[in-house]
C-alpha cells in the first residue's frame, strides 16, 4: 500500500525527455515508482489526460518578508511552485541591527514596490543574524519549501551601516561582510546577492547599497563561499562595462568553485547585447568558470491602470484632488465629464524617471484584456488605436483604465519586447546554456505579477504563441524544475523519478488559464498587490501530500526552509 498514487497521467518528468503515461507511487516525501503501479494506495488521484510534472523550482523570488508571515507565500503557491528561492538583486532582511531595520524596509520597498507598512506591520523581527534568520523561516509551515540568498544591501548595512549605503568598503570591512557571508552560508543560506543597477534605487532615491562596490569587495564576499556546499552568487547588473562585469564574475566563479548566475534581457536600443553577453559566458565557462546566464519566459513590464503604482496621470495637477479618494468615489469623479475633460487638457505635471518614459511610450502601452494578452501586435497598442481613432492617446489610455469599474489594466512591456514580438525570448530559452528565472514572486506589488511565469511558460509558450514558433511542453518542464533545481545544487528534486522528493503537479495542459491580475489589499496593514490566479491545476503536491487540489488549498502545509547543500 502507497500513501499516494497518482493514476495514467503523461509524466513529463523534468529531464526535457518526451512525456510517456505511467503511474507514480508516492510513499512518505518521496516518489518510489514510475510505471504500471499494481499497488493501491492511501490516496489516489486520477491523472488521466492530464500532465504529471515535477513541481516548480522558481529561482527568483523576494518572498523575504512575507514567507515570515504568509503560510500560503502566495501567488507562487497557486501556481504550483514547490520551492522558491528568495533574497535575491542584493536586497532582504538579514543580517540587520535593530536600529538599520527601517533602512531595509525603504531599501526593498524602493527597489522592489513591496508596501514597507506592509512589511513593517508583517514581520517579527525575531532574528539579527542571518543564522537567526533561517530559524524564524523555519519556524513556518508553509505549502512550498524556501530557501534564502544573503543579500549584500544588508551585509553593507550591517558592516558599514545606514548611512553609508555606497561607501567604498576598507579591507577590513570587506573582511569582516565576507565573514558574515560565509557565516550564513554555513548555515544554510544558498548563496549570495546583488544588484549592479542603476535602475535599483531604495524608496529615498539612493541607489540600492552596493550598486558602486568595488570588483576586490564583490570578489572578496564571493570567494568566502568556497567549500560551504554548493553555493550561488546572484548578480543584477546593467553590465555597463561588460568586460569588468565578466572579469569578477568569473574570478569568484573560479575562486570560490561556484556558479555565478546573471540577469540577461533584450533591451529595444541594444538588441543584440544579450548575444554578446551569453557569449562572453560561454567563453569564462571554457577557460573554468560556471557563468550561468538568467533569462526571462516573458517582458520586464508593468501594468498601468488607476489601482497601479503608476499610470499616466499620476502626476497630472487636475487628477491630484482625487488620487486618494476610495477607488469607487475615485472612478465615479473620474468619469464625469467635466473632470475628464479637465484632466485630459492639463499638462501632465512634472513627470520624471519612469513616469516621464511611460508618457513617451504610449507606442508601447497595451490593453492587457482578459484573457491577458503579452504578446500583443503593435497594431493594437494605445498610440496605434488613436491613431485610427483620431484621438490623443492619453484620451484612449483614460477611457480604457476606466473600464471594469476602473479596474481595467494597460500593459507596458519594457524589456524583451523587442521589434513587437517575444522572438527574442524565445531564442534565449532555447540557448542550452541558460536558465529560466526573473519571475519577482512577491515583488512589484502595484506593477506587476509575474508570479504567474510558470503557468505562462505552459499556456504561452508550449501551447498558445500565434506569432512565432513554440517550445516543446517538456523543454518549457525542464527549464523551470531540473534545470533551476540544478543551478541550486537541488539534488533530489526536480525530477519525477524514484528516489526524488515528491514536489508534482497534476496539470490539465489543455484547461490551463491564466486570469487577468486584479489588485488585492491583502498584505498586512492593508497593503495592497497585484495578484493572478490560474485555473488547470489539478493537484500540487508538496513531498507526498496534495496541498492544492482543482486550483483551492487543501490546508496541508508540509513545506518549510530548505537549506543550501552541504549545511550542517
Amino acid at each position: 500500500m502507497y500513501d499516494l498514487v497518482i493514476r495514467g497521467g503523461t509524466v513529463i518528468d523534468g529531464s526535457g525527455r518526451p512525456g510517456v503515461t505511467a503511474d507514480v507511487a508516492v510513499d512518505g516525501d518521496r516518489v518510489v515508482a514510475v510505471g504500471d503501479v499494481d499497488g493501491n494506495g492511501r490516496r489516489e488521484l486520477d491523472a488521466d489526460g492530464a500532465a504529471v510534472t515535477p513541481g516548480w523550482v522558481d529561482i527568483h523570488t523576494h518572498y523575504d518578508g512575507q514567507a515570515t508571515w504568509d503560510p500560503e507565500v502566495s501567488p507562487s503557491g497557486w501556481h504550483g511552485v514547490t520551492t522558491v528561492v528568495m533574497g535575491n538583486c542584493g536586497v532582504g532582511f538579514a543580517p540587520v541591527r535593530p536600529d538599520e531595520r527601517e533602512f531595509l524596509i525603504q531599501l526593498m520597498e524602493g527597489v522592489e514596490d513591496i508596501p514597507g507598512a506592509a512589511l513593517d506591520e508583517g514581520m517579527s523581527w525575531a532574528w539579527e543574524s542571518f543564522p537567526e534568520y533561517l530559524d524564524e523561516l523555519e519556524r513556518l509551515p508553509r505549502v512550498l519549501d524556501v530557501a534564502a540568498l544573503v543579500p549584500h544591501g544588508a551585509l553593507r548595512a550591517y558592516v558599514l551601516g545606514a548611512d553609508r549605503p555606497n561607501d567604498e568598503a576598507t579591507t577590513e570591512e570587506i573582511d569582516a561582510m565576507a565573514a558574515l557571508a560565509r557565516q550564513a552560508s554555513l548555515a544554510g543560506a544558498v548563496g549570495v546577492s546583488t544588484t549592479r543597477t542603476l535602475l535599483h534605487r531604495a524608496k529615498d532615491g539612493e541607489l540600492a547599497a552596493g550598486t558602486t562596490a568595488a570588483a576586490a569587495e564583490l570578489v572578496g564576499i564571493g570567494s568566502a563561499l568556497a567549500d560551504t556546499g554548493h553555493r550561488v552568487f546572484s548578480v543584477a547588473s546593467d553590465m555597463a562595462d561588460p568586460a569588468a562585469e565578466f572579469a569578477w564574475m568569473e574570478q569568484i566563479s573560479r575562486a570560490a568553485g561556484i556558479p555565478v548566475t546573471f540577469q540577461v534581457l533584450a533591451v529595444d536600443f541594444a538588441p543584440h547585447w544579450w548575444r554578446d553577453w551569453i557569449d562572453r559566458a560561454l567563453a569564462a565557462n571554457r577557460r573554468g568558470a560556471w557563468l550561468v546566464p538568467q533569462v526571462a519566459g516573458k517582458p520586464a513590464s508593468v501594468l498601468v491602470g488607476f489601482e497601479s503604482s503608476f499610470h499616466p496621470f499620476v502626476r497630472n495637477p487636475a487628477y491630484r484632488p482625487y488620487a486618494d479618494l476610495p477607488h469607487g468615489e475615485r472612478i465615479a469623479q473620474l468619469r464625469r465629464p467635466e473632470v475628464r475633460e479637465a484632466i485630459l487638457a492639463a499638462p501632465p505635471g512634472q513627470s520624471t524617471g519612469f513616469e516621464a518614459f511611460m508618457l513617451a511610450s504610449l507606442s508601447k502601452l497595451f490593453p492587457l484584456g482578459d484573457p491577458p494578452d503579452y504578446e500583443p501586435h503593435p497594431s493594437s497598442s494605445v498610440a496605434a488605436m488613436a491613431e485610427r481613432e483620431g484621438r490623443q492617446p492619453l484620451e484612449v489610455a483614460y477611457d480604457l483604465m476606466l473600464e471594469r469599474d476602473g479596474r481595467a489594466l494597460l500593459y507596458l512591456p519594457l524589456l524583451g519586447y523587442v521589434d513587437g514580438s517575444l522572438d527574442d525570448i524565445g531564442e534565449m530559452l532555447r540557448h542550452p546554456g541558460t536558465v529560466l528565472g526573473l519571475g519577482d514572486g512577491g515583488a512589484h506589488c502595484g506593477v506587476l505579477c509575474d508570479a504567474s511565469l510558470p503557468t505562462f511558460m505552459l499556456t504561452h509558450w508550449a501551447r498558445d504563441r500565434s506569432r512565432g514558433d513554440t517550445l516543446p511542453v517538456e523543454a518549457v518542464v525542464h527549464h523551470q524544475t531540473r534545470r533551476t533545481a540544478l543551478l541550486y545544487g537541488f539534488e533530489d528534486r526536480g525530477l519525477v523519478a524514484p528516489g526524488y522528493v515528491a514536489d508534482l503537479n497534476v496539470v490539465d495542459l489543455d484547461g490551463l488559464a491564466l486570469a487577468a491580475p486584479t489588485m488585492a489589499y491583502d498584505l498586512p496593514a492593508g497593503g495592497k498587490r497585484l495578484v493572478q490566479r490560474a485555473e488547470g491545476y489539478v493537484a500540487t503536491v508538496k513531498s507526498g501530500q496534495v496541498v492544492r487540489q482543482f486550483d483551492e488549498p487543501t490546508g496541508v502545509r508540509p513545506g518549510g526552509l530548505l537549506r543550501g547543500a552541504g549545511a550542517p
